[in-house]
């Protein structure tokens, strides 16, 4: 995953280290944002549950960022103690939640070109990327796997108001099997090691998703079946068997912390679901008979359907090697259409991108994606408000702009139920109650 990237991104590190202090002060204005009660008004706001738009809300947030009170801004009043956060003639919507990402990979440096920079370039980017995230509209994001714990680390940075970004659940390492997608390949035998990714037993899995959890991990992602960006493998293989993948979920489970299976091929894909893992990405090729078995178990699907597009686009140029290129034509006209019968078929959806393999900054692209195949603008805004909450097992605190639930809103210009390409240009930022992004 990590091996691609854009230099965009490099040169908004560089800069973001030249303005250390200034963003020092801002963070530290974020980590400070909930000693004061703030009022957020706008022209109207998005309701996600009803699918309704109300006018003029005034959204009260106490000192703790979260909601206390949706009024009518035309007759409510607020004292001057309150923050008043005017965002003009916008719409209000909760801010919105990606779950699958990786804020540490970039998507213009791929293939072999990766290995050209020392490991902790890596974090920096992450800096980066955490920003352009949530000044996107991303208040909330799941990192599906980075090495080295670099997530967890930009997770402990953002809460302690040292850098700006969205909240971050991390996965820490993926697991996978020797050889699979979660393993490094390409590389010679001289050259070879057991990556901490590595489980090939039941029992491996289970040590292993101890010691994540013991290190910060608050999701687990296994790969389930080859992919893409892995060399020598075959993109729609099962990698791991039901009794792994069986093991993961049990040890994850009782840990309080939810799974996230990496799964292309059918087989995989209903394995994962057999095992009782909570979400599955990518699902390329799953059946119908497998969709009708996710519907039943009330599994998730997230399907990162926009990506193809900027795979395709910019082809070996970013170092991308001709067999992942040959595995992207082959599977993502029918990863368009797999979610297609998804939809229909009632599989419960969740809004991931796989950031990372594109440009950060561009999630929201997907949007427009998920209705041409299918879904209703409120459908695709649901998939990335409450649905990944209620995924997260955070429906009560994100997902919805509700009394109870951190104020996390973002502002956009016009109505995305008629044009939900309004998503992509997001004009303000809220997160806690603290303004974040303001046009």
């Amino acid at each position: 995953m990590r091996f691609r990237g854009t230099i965009g991104n490099f040169l908004r590190v560089i800069a973001f280290a030249a303005t250390a202090s200034i963003a020092a002060q801002g963070g530290a204005s974020e980590q400070a944002g909930g000693s004061r009660s703030s009022v957020i008004t706008a022209a109207r706001m998005l309701d996600v549950e009803s699918g309704k738009t109300i006018e003029h809300p005034a959204i009260f947030v106490g000192a703790d960022g979260r909601i206390t009170q949706i009024a009518d801004a035309r007759t409510v009043r607020w004292g001057r103690d309150a923050e008043h956060i005017d965002l003009g003639e916008r719409t209000l919507l909760p801010g919105l939640i990606d779950m699958h990402v990786h804020l540490t990979a970039l998507a213009e440096v791929g293939g072999y070109q990766g290995l050209r920079y020392t490991d902790s370039f890596w974090t920096a980017v992450g800096v980066a990327n955490a920003r352009t995230t949530i000044e996107a509209g991303f208040t909330t994001v799941r990192n599906v796997g980075s090495a080295n714990f670099e997530d967890v680390g930009l997770k402990q940075a953002i809460e302690g108001g040292y850098i700006i970004g969205p909240r971050i659940i991390p996965a820490g390492w993926a697991l996978g099997a020797t050889g699979g997608h979660c393993d490094s390949g390409g590389l010679p035998p001289s050259m070879d090691r057991k990556e901490p990714s590595v489980i090939d037993s039941p029992e491996e899995a289970r040590r292993k998703v101890r010691w994540l959890h013991k290190y910060g991990a608050r999701a687990i992602k296994i790969c389930a079946t080859g992919g893409v960006f892995s060399l020598g493998d075959s993109v729609g293989a099962q990698q791991l068997t039901l009794e792994e993948m069986k093991a993961v979920a049990e040890e994850a489970h009782m840990l309080g912390i939810k799974v996230a299976a990496h799964a292309h091929g059918d087989e995989g894909i209903r394995a994962a679901i057999l095992a009782g893992i909570d979400t599955i990405e990518h699902c390329s090729l799953a059946s119908d008979e497998t969709l009708k078995l996710a519907a039943e178990r009330k599994t998730w699907f997230a399907m990162d359907i926009y990506n193809d597009d900027f795979i395709l686009a910019t082809g070996t140029a970013n170092g991308t090697e001709q067999e992942s290129l040959d595995k992207e034509k082959a599977i993502g006209l029918a990863q368009r259409q797999t979610f297609q019968r998804a939809v229909k078929a009632g599989v419960r959806m969740i809004f991931g991108t796989d950031a990372g393999i594109y440009p950060h900054g561009d999630n929201a692209r997907q949007f427009a994606k998920m209705v041409e195949w299918g879904m209703t603008p409120i459908q695709a805004i649901r998939a990335a408000t409450l649905n990944g909450a209620e995924a997260l097992g955070m429906d009560g605190d994100i997902g919805a702009i509700a009394v109870g639930r951190f104020a996390d809103i973002i502002a956009i210009e016009g109505d995305p139920l008629t044009d939900v390409t309004r998503l992509q240009h997001v004009a303000a930022v809220v997160k806690g109650g603290v303004l974040i992004k303001r046009e």
